[in-house]
């Protein structure tokens, strides 16, 4: 009787064999996929703040309007995982793990990083510009408050504080990422990608791609963020995100199940 699912050391091992494919990657490969993933963590994020707009003002207590943004956010991790693309966040996971079984390398590593960050960064700037700015979806004032409310939230937090929630996100990112691998169907995937995703927006952990986008489109709306509040965010939040990817899923999974005893 066949299995519809892995077991967790044999989802580590299918991992290791994603992180050596994509280091072989061509570079023209990488860029597309992305720039894809950029906008589609985006799209999510436009979905979860077109959701919840106006709920706080109707009453809803601020847990289930927290709830109801994280509910539909995960699409973006859906499309990534089932339709194919190269998300920052998922790929610190994959070629840590690669590189502990030398099934990647660092210099691998190093060009698929810098290249996933810098054009998932690109994908989330055109779906802000393109199509929430200047389609006028987003500017609606109903829409345009509560975004940027939400990116100044994210800007006043320290360093220390965007570290430290950082890691808590890509943990729970990454363990999506891991029942997703470990499903061999599409409903069981989408199941996996869901609960956690959910959990960490629900939270309020700090996730550097979802960032490229709730930022920059608080400041196309008339935000009082800079440039430098962005890149305050971003570099602690991506510090955090490496961390708590490489340490809390990879590292330990990998010592787990695949360490040579």
């Amino acid at each position: 009787m066949s299995s519809s699912y892995k077991t967790p050391s044999d989802t580590a091992k299918a991992i290791v064999e994603t992180g050596a494919i994509k280091n072989k990657s061509p570079l023209i490969n990488t860029i597309i996929l992305a720039f894809l993933a950029g906008a589609y963590i985006a799209f999510g994020g436009m979905f979860a703040q077109i959701t919840t707009a106006g709920m706080a003002d109707a009453g809803f207590p601020a847990g289930l309007v927290k709830l109801f943004f994280a509910g539909v956010f995960p699409v973006g991790l859906m499309l990534v995982l089932i339709a194919g693309a190269e998300l920052f966040t998922g790929n610190i996971m994959y070629f840590t793990f690669g590189i502990l079984e030398k099934k990647a390398s660092i210099k691998g590593l190093i060009r698929n990083w810098t290249t996933s960050w810098i054009f998932n960064f690109i994908g989330s700037i055109f779906v802000a510009f393109f199509l929430a700015y200047l389609t006028g979806l987003m500017t609606d004032p109903i829409y345009a408050e509560g975004a940027i409310a939400l990116a100044s939230k994210k800007v006043a937090l320290s360093w220390d504080q965007s570290f430290l929630r950082a890691i808590g996100c890509n943990w729970l990112v990454c363990l999506a990422v891991y029942l997703a691998f470990a499903s061999d169907d599409i409903i069981g995937k989408i199941f996996g990608i869901w609960f956690p995703i959910t959990a960490f927006v629900t939270i309020g952990f700090e996730h550097s791609v979802a960032n490229m986008y709730f930022i920059p489109i608080a400041m196309l709306l008339g935000g009082d963020i800079t440039i430098i509040d962005l890149f305050n965010n971003l570099i602690p939040v991506t510090l955090g995100n490496i961390v708590g990817a490489a340490i809390f899923v990879a590292c330990a999974y990998w010592f787990v199940y695949l360490r040579k005893k």
